[in-house]
């Protein structure tokens, strides 16, 4: 692996964490309790998949 492509990984990485804060904030801020918290960060952590399909949904592909 080179220097270049690992400073590519280290960019989305680092996107990817201040998209997990942002939503787990935005989640949690949302919940009505303690459980609808929990569910909060478990969607955090996968937004991206959330993000993609209605993506790919709204382009009909």
């Amino acid at each position: 692996m080179s220097k270049n492509q690992m400073q590519c990984g280290a960019s989305s990485g680092a996107i990817y964490g201040l998209g997990f804060i942002g939503s787990a904030i935005y989640f949690i801020s949302h919940a009505a309790g303690f459980w609808m918290g929990v569910l909060g960060i478990l969607k955090s952590i996968v937004w991206p998949a959330f993000l993609v399909y209605e993506a790919m949904k709204h382009l009909a592909m």
